[in-house]
């Protein structure tokens, strides 16, 4: 009965080790299954990330877009409107020489006043602070220059002589044209036309 209990023991034995190794191949099986799907869910999960810094980035880089060309289509049309502004004081400067032409270009200057406050007034609301100062700075400027021209037209003072329309020339214009220089290069260095790389 020994050997009986010994090749039962034996068979059990086998039994249990085939039983046991199916069971340990199929649970090793799942784990990598599972490790598996884990992988590729975590692969997805990163990818789905990606995709979103990705979008996001393409997103911030469309807004950044966005606002240069906003900036852009502002900065010309201030620009234009602060030369066009110069240019009529300019012209009723000239007129005022010749006696010839006032009132058209005392009209014309009202015209090209009233276009550049209008660009002045979405410069102030698109420009950073730094060109804001700087646009400041030269309708301040343009701005004095309007006043000593309306001073020149009022009926209730002599018409200027040549040595006041000389010295209105030669210190208020340039000083128009250097504040009217130091906007141009401000506004390109924001666009980032005169980078300095």
């Amino acid at each position: 009965m020994g050997e009986s209990w010994v090749a039962l023991a034996v068979a059990v034995v086998g039994v249990a080790g085939t039983l046991g190794a199916a069971q340990l191949t199929q649970s090793r099986a799942d784990r990598i299954k599972r490790l598996e799907l884990e992988a590729l869910a975590r692969q997805q999960r990163e990818d789905r990330e990606h995709a979103e810094r990705v979008r996001q980035s393409e997103a911030a880089e469309a807004r950044r877009r966005e606002r240069l060309e906003l900036r852009r289509a502002c900065y010309i049309d201030l620009n234009s409107a602060f030369r066009q502004y110069q240019s009529a004081q300019i012209d009723l400067l000239h007129a005022l020489r010749s006696s010839d032409g006032i009132a058209a270009c005392a009209e014309r200057l009202e015209e090209s006043r009233a276009a550049q406050r209008a660009s002045y007034a979405q410069a102030q609301m698109i420009a950073p602070e730094p060109v804001r100062r700087t646009i400041s700075a030269a309708g301040h400027q343009i701005g004095h220059c309007y006043g000593i021209l309306k001073q020149f037209l009022d009926d209730s003072t002599p018409r200027p002589d040549a040595a006041a329309l000389d010295e209105f020339t030669s210190v208020e214009v340039e000083r128009t044209w250097a504040a009217l220089s130091a906007l141009r290069q401000a506004l390109r260095r924001d666009l980032g036309v005169d980078d300095d790389d």
